[in-house]
C-alpha cells in the first residue's frame, strides 16, 4: 500500500476527530458561519477541511459520491484506507464531495421523501474561496442574517423551497468550513 494513502489522517483521532465533529455542528447550526478544520492531510485535490469532514462523518455504513476530479486513485484509497466508506452512484449517496460543477445537476441526489426528509444527501462542495460576504442568509440558528458566498444562489433558494425535503450543503476551502442546511433561506 501507498504511503500516500497510509498518511493524512488524524494524528490524535480521538481528540481531533471530536475538534472535527464541533467545528462540523457549529456550522450547521449557524449557517454562514465560517469555521476552521485543521487536522486532516489529505491527498490533492481534498482540501484539509473536506479531509476532516469525511474523516469525522463518513464510516462502513455512509455511502459516498465522488464527483470530477475528486473520483481518483488517490482519493478513493485513502477513504478506503481512512473510512471504509462504500462509493456509491449519486442517486445513492448520503454524502457527496466535489466542486459545485462537477455535482451538478442538484436532482440526481436523494432529496428525502415525505415520509423520511431526513433520507437526503449532504453534499461537501469544494470551493476555490469561502467568505462571509455575497448572499444574505436567514432562518433558524441567524439572528437576523448572515452572509455567505455562494456559487448559485438560485439553486439554493430552490432547495429552501422544497424544505422539509431537499440537500444540505457543507462548503470547504483550505481549512474553511460553512454549512448551508436546507432550512435556510437564501435572499
Amino acid at each position: 500500500m501507498h504511503s500516500a494513502t497510509l498518511d493524512g489522517g488524524f494524528a490524535d483521532p480521538a481528540i481531533e476527530a471530536a475538534t472535527a465533529f464541533r467545528a462540523v455542528m457549529e456550522a450547521i447550526a449557524r449557517p454562514g458561519r465560517i469555521e476552521t478544520l485543521a487536522g486532516a492531510t489529505p491527498p490533492a485535490p481534498l482540501s484539509p477541511a473536506a479531509g476532516a469532514v469525511v474523516l469525522t462523518l463518513c464510516d462502513t455504513d455512509t455511502p459516498l459520491y465522488l464527483a470530477g476530479e475528486m473520483d481518483c486513485p488517490a482519493v478513493r484509497d485513502w477513504l478506503a484506507f481512512h473510512t471504509g466508506a462504500p462509493l456509491t452512484a449519486a442517486s445513492d449517496c448520503t454524502f457527496a464531495l466535489g466542486r459545485w460543477d462537477d455535482l451538478l445537476p442538484l436532482s440526481q441526489f436523494p432529496c428525502g421523501t415525505a415520509e423520511y426528509p431526513d433520507r437526503s444527501a449532504t453534499l461537501i462542495v469544494e470551493l476555490p474561496e469561502l467568505s462571509a460576504q455575497g448572499a444574505t442568509l436567514r432562518g433558524p440558528g441567524i439572528q437576523d442574517t448572515a452572509t455567505l458566498s455562494l456559487p448559485d444562489g438560485d439553486a439554493f433558494r430552490q432547495n429552501a423551497a422544497r424544505f422539509p425535503l431537499g440537500l444540505d450543503f457543507m462548503f470547504t476551502s483550505g481549512q474553511a468550513l460553512a454549512a448551508l442546511p436546507r432550512s435556510t433561506e437564501v435572499l
